[in-house]
C-alpha cells in the first residue's frame, strides 16, 4: 500500500537550486532590468511554469537567489552573543567574513543590489528584511554586550554605529582596487576597533 500524496508535485531541492543559481547568475551579469523569469527558466533547464509556481515575481526569485549566496557567511547565533564577549565572535567570524567581501562575485552582487535599491525597492525589501535585518540585530546583540562591558559608550547610539560599520566595509569593497582576504581582514578588524568591539 502506497502512502497518500499531498495536493501537488513535491518541489524537487535540485529543481529549486538550478533556478536559484540561474537567478543569481543573471542578476549578476543583467541586473534586474535584464533578468526575467523566461531567461532564468531557460538557464535552469526547466519550463517558466515551474519557475511560476515557486516565485510569483523575479524580485522575489532573485531576493531568495541572493540571500541563498550569501548564507554561508559566518555570524553569531543569539545564544553566542550571550555567552562569548564581541572579541571571541569576531575573532571567529572575521576570516570568514574577510574571504567573503574580498571575492569579486560578492562584490559584483554587492553593486547590483546597491544600483537595484531606488529602481527596484520590493527587491531591497524583500533583502533587507530576509538577510540585512537579522545581521543588524545580531550587530546590536552585540554591541549592547559591550556597552554593558563599558567597551561602547552608554549613550551611544547603536543604529548609527552599525551603519557606520556597514558603510566603511560596503565603500571599502566598491572601490576600483579593493583588498584581498588578507588586507580586507586587516580593514575589517580596524573597523570593529574604531567602533569599541575589538579592544
Amino acid at each position: 500500500m502506497t502512502a497518500a500524496r499531498g495536493r501537488g508535485r513535491p518541489r524537487a531541492p535540485e529543481t529549486d537550486a538550478s533556478i536559484l543559481r540561474a537567478a543569481l547568475e543573471l542578476f549578476v551579469e543583467r541586473g534586474v532590468e535584464g533578468t526575467s523569469m523566461e531567461q532564468i527558466a531557460k538557464r535552469a533547464g526547466v519550463g517558466k511554469l515551474t519557475v511560476y509556481r515557486r516565485w510569483s515575481t523575479k524580485e522575489d526569485l532573485i531576493a531568495q537567489a541572493v540571500e541563498e549566496s550569501v548564507g554561508g557567511e559566518v555570524t553569531p547565533t543569539a545564544a553566542e552573543v550571550e555567552a562569548l564577549s564581541p572579541r571571541d565572535i569576531i575573532e571567529r567570524a572575521l576570516p570568514a567574513a574577510a574571504e567573503m567581501v574580498a571575492n569579486p562575485e560578492f562584490r559584483a552582487l554587492v553593486a547590483r543590489m546597491m544600483g537595484a535599491a531606488v529602481s527596484h525597492p520590493k527587491l531591497m525589501a524583500v533583502y533587507w528584511e530576509h538577510h540585512i535585518l537579522p545581521r543588524r540585530e545580531l550587530a546590536s546583540a552585540m554591541l549592547r554586550r559591550a556597552q554593558a562591558d563599558g567597551a561602547v559608550a552608554a549613550d551611544a547610539d547603536l543604529d548609527v554605529l552599525i551603519d557606520m560599520m556597514a558603510g566603511a566595509v560596503t565603500w571599502r569593497v566598491l572601490q576600483p582596487d579593493p583588498p584581498d582576504a588578507a588586507g580586507m581582514l586587516v580593514y575589517l578588524k580596524a573597523v570593529y576597533r574604531q567602533i569599541g568591539l575589538y579592544a
